[in-house]
C-alpha cells in the first residue's frame, strides 16, 4: 500500500520502467483528448476577446452582452467544438494509431530531443500529469554515467546528480564543458555515479519523500553502499533536502551514509521570478489585460509553486489553498542533519564583485546570491552553512553553473581534499565487513 500525503498523493508509482517513445505518443494524445486542450482554446481566445475589447475601449458589462448575442455565441461554441475535435478526434487516434501501426516503439528508448521534451512538459504540466496516470509523467528513477537505468551490485560512495525543473538526468553537461561530473570521475577513490531522474512538476515535498523512499530501499539491497553525496541543481538542491529532513523524520538507515550534499544555485529561501509572477497575479490581476496574464500563470506546476519561497515540508503548503497557496513566508524550519557537509553554490550575472544591489537581487538571473547561499534574517529558516563552504561565481547565469570548469572545480575540491581517498578506503572497507557478517 503506497504512503500517502494529507492530500492523498501517491509517492509511488507501480510502473516504474522508463518512458518508451509510445509512452510519448500515448501521452500527448491523452492531453490532446483531456479538458487541458479545450482550456488552450478558451485561453486562446480570452486572449483575442481581451485584447479586441481593450482596442475597442469596451468595459466588462459591454462586453458580456456582446458574448451573449445569438451569433457571437454559436461562432464561439462551433470554435469551440471544432478546436476539441480535432484534438480528440483526429490528432490523438492519429497519434495512437501510429504506436499500433509501430509495435517496436514500445520498446524503444527516449531520444536526448524527446527527453528535453518530456521534461518541460513534467516541469510545466507535471501534478496534471501524475494525478490524470498520463504516460508523459516520469516515474523516479536512477540512471548510470551513460544514460541508462542503473542495474547491478553498488558499493563504496556513491554521488547522485538531482537536475532542476523541466530538465532531466541528461541536463549534467553540454558541448563545451564535460562537467562536475567527469571532473569528479578524475578523482582518485572507489565511487559510483548516479543520475536521478523525477517529475519535476510535482510538490517539491512529494518527491522528497519519494527520494527518501527509494533510497531505503537502494541501500537495503546493496548494504556495501559506505557513503552517499548528493548534488542537485535548482529544484534538485531543494529535493534533496527535502529527502534529508523525511529520512530524519522515519529514522532512514540512509540518512546516516549521507556524507556531503552540494547546492547549486538551488532557492533555498524563494525564486524571485516566481514571487514577482504571483504578486502580479495578486495585486493587479483584476486589470483585464493582466487577466490574461493570470489565466497563464496558473498553468504552472505545483512544483513551480513551491520555489516561490523554496518550500520542501508537507506542512508548508498542505493548508493553504492547493494551487496558489500563500503570498507570505509562512514555511516550517527544515534544518540541514548536522553531520552532513553542505556546500552551497550561487551565481551572478555581475563580472566582479561590484555590491551592486540589483544585480544582487537578481542573482543568476532566477536565484538570488543570498536564497543560493541560504541566507535568511529569520535565524530559524537560515541554512547556517560556513562561509568556507559557500562559493560565489560572477558572470554566470543560472544553468551555466551546472556545468561550467570553475564551478566543477571548486565542487571537486570541496568533496575530494587530499585526505578524503583515504577516508573513503576505510568507509569502504568497514561497510563491507558489516555486509559480508550480516550475510554469514
Amino acid at each position: 500500500m503506497p504512503s500517502l500525503t494529507p492530500l492523498h498523493e501517491t509517492y509511488c508509482r507501480i510502473d516504474d520502467r522508463p518512458l518508451s517513445q509510445a509512452d510519448v505518443l500515448e501521452g500527448v494524445a491523452q492531453l490532446l483528448s483531456s479538458r487541458l486542450a479545450g482550456g488552450v482554446h478558451h485561453l486562446v481566445f480570452a486572449i483575442q476577446r481581451e485584447i479586441l475589447f481593450k482596442i475597442l475601449g469596451i468595459n466588462d458589462l459591454q462586453s458580456q452582452k456582446i458574448m451573449q448575442l445569438p451569433y457571437i455565441k454559436k461562432a464561439y461554441q462551433f470554435a469551440s467544438q471544432t478546436s476539441e475535435h480535432y484534438g480528440k478526434f483526429l490528432l490523438a487516434p492519429g497519434l495512437r494509431h501510429l504506436v499500433n501501426k509501430f509495435p517496436n516503439l514500445r520498446q524503444k528508448k527516449l531520444t536526448p530531443a524527446l527527453h528535453f521534451l518530456v521534461g518541460i512538459l513534467n516541469g510545466v504540466l507535471g501534478h496534471h500529469l501524475f494525478q490524470h496516470h498520463n504516460p508523459l509523467a516520469v516515474p523516479m528513477a536512477l540512471y548510470d554515467h551513460y544514460g541508462e537505468l542503473h542495474q547491478g551490485d553498488l558499493a563504496g560512495k556513491i554521488v547522485i546528480f538531482i537536475h532542476g525543473v523541466c530538465m532531466s538526468h541528461l541536463d549534467w553537461g553540454n558541448t563545451r564543458h564535460s562537467g562536475i561530473a567527469d571532473k569528479i570521475m578524475m578523482q582518485r577513490g572507489h565511487k559510483t555515479l548516479l543520475y536521478l531522474n523525477y517529475n519535476s512538476g510535482r510538490r517539491i515535498s512529494a518527491n522528497g519523500r519519494s527520494l527518501s523512499n527509494l533510497l531505503a530501499d537502494l541501500v537495503a539491497r546493496h548494504p556495501k553502499i559506505s557513503s552517499i553525496d548528493f548534488i542537485g541543481h535548482s529544484m534538485g538542491g531543494l529535493v534533496a533536502r527535502s529527502a534529508l529532513f523525511y529520512a530524519k523524520q522515519d529514522l532512514q538507515d540512509w540518512l546516516y551514509r549521507t556524507e556531503n550534499l552540494v547546492c547549486l544555485g538551488s532557492p533555498h529561501h524563494g525564486a524571485g521570478l516566481e514571487r514577482f509572477s504571483f504578486t502580479m497575479q495578486q495585486k493587479i490581476g483584476s486589470l483585464p489585460i493582466v487577466k490574461l496574464f493570470a489565466h497563464l500563470v496558473n498553468i504552472r506546476s505545483n512544483g513551480i509553486l513551491d520555489l516561490r519561497h523554496g518550500s520542501v515540508r508537507d506542512d508548508d503548503w498542505e493548508y493553504h489553498d492547493a494551487r496558489l497557496g500563500s503570498i507570505n513566508d509562512s514555511r516550517k524550519p527544515a534544518p540541514l542533519p548536522s553531520h552532513i557537509n553542505t556546500f552551497l553554490v550561487a551565481g551572478t550575472l555581475e563580472h566582479e564583485n561590484r555590491q551592486q544591489f540589483a544585480l544582487k537581487i537578481l542573482g543568476d538571473y532566477l536565484v538570488s546570491v543570498e536564497s543560493a547561499l541560504g541566507e535568511h534574517p529569520n535565524p530559524r529558516l537560515a541554512l547556517n552553512v560556513p562561509q568556507a563552504h559557500k562559493a560565489v561565481f560572477y558572470g554566470l547565469n543560472h544553468f551555466e553553473i551546472q556545468y561550467h570548469p570553475s564551478v566543477a572545480e571548486q565542487v571537486a575540491s570541496w568533496l575530494y581534499p587530499p585526505s578524503q581517498a583515504q577516508k573513503d578506503t576505510q568507509r569502504h572497507e568497514y561497510f563491507t565487513n558489516v555486509a559480508q557478517s550480516n550475510i554469514a
